[in-house]
């Protein structure tokens, strides 16, 4: 559904799928569940993925036009996976679009969340604790994963356009 509304706006279907892919990988990686204690379930690991997408998006932010542009493949992207993945959980045609529109604005305040945070503030912490977290956590579990997105973030910041849009980070 989503799909034929959005379709004309980058001029590849794939556009923003190898740096879909990569943040990802990212979300997937079991540090973020074991040592930041962000929940193992599908709201905690859509909490990351839409955590990094938001931070890549921040990142995007700063460049040119070329940045625009990879900017809207990747929310395309991030869209498209949505709408599939939400499909093969079940979810029919009545409800599909309320629930994407629900979690691209969920994606937006993560997104709002983290242009306003500074790596070497107070701020990082607490949009890390709301950008993750739906309870209280631990302190230790909270600088954890502060600090790996904190590098994530920076990792973001050294890669140029291209080796983005290719979906390498160093």
């Amino acid at each position: 559904m989503l799909g034929f509304l959005f379709r004309g706006l980058t001029a590849e279907g794939s556009s923003g799928a190898a740096l879909f892919g990569a943040l990802t990988a990212e979300a997937r990686k079991p540090h973020w569940y074991v040592e930041g204690k962000v929940p193992d379930t599908l709201d905690g690991r859509f909490a990351v993925l839409a955590t990094l997408v938001a931070l890549a998006l921040v990142r995007l932010e700063r460049e040119s036009a070329g940045g625009d542009l990879a900017s809207v493949a990747l929310t395309e992207r991030f869209i498209e996976v949505m709408e599939s993945e939400h499909r093969e959980l079940g979810l029919g045609d009545p409800t599909l679009g309320k629930t994407v529109r629900k979690l691209v604005g969920m994606l937006a305040r993560r997104t709002e969340l983290w242009r306003h945070a500074s790596p070497d503030s107070e701020q990082w912490a607490d949009a890390t604790r709301e950008s993750l977290y739906r309870h209280d956590v631990g302190d230790r579990a909270l600088e954890q994963s502060g600090a790996a997105l904190r590098e994530y973030s920076a990792r973001l910041d050294e890669a140029a356009l291209g080796e983005l849009e290719k979906g390498v980070i160093p």
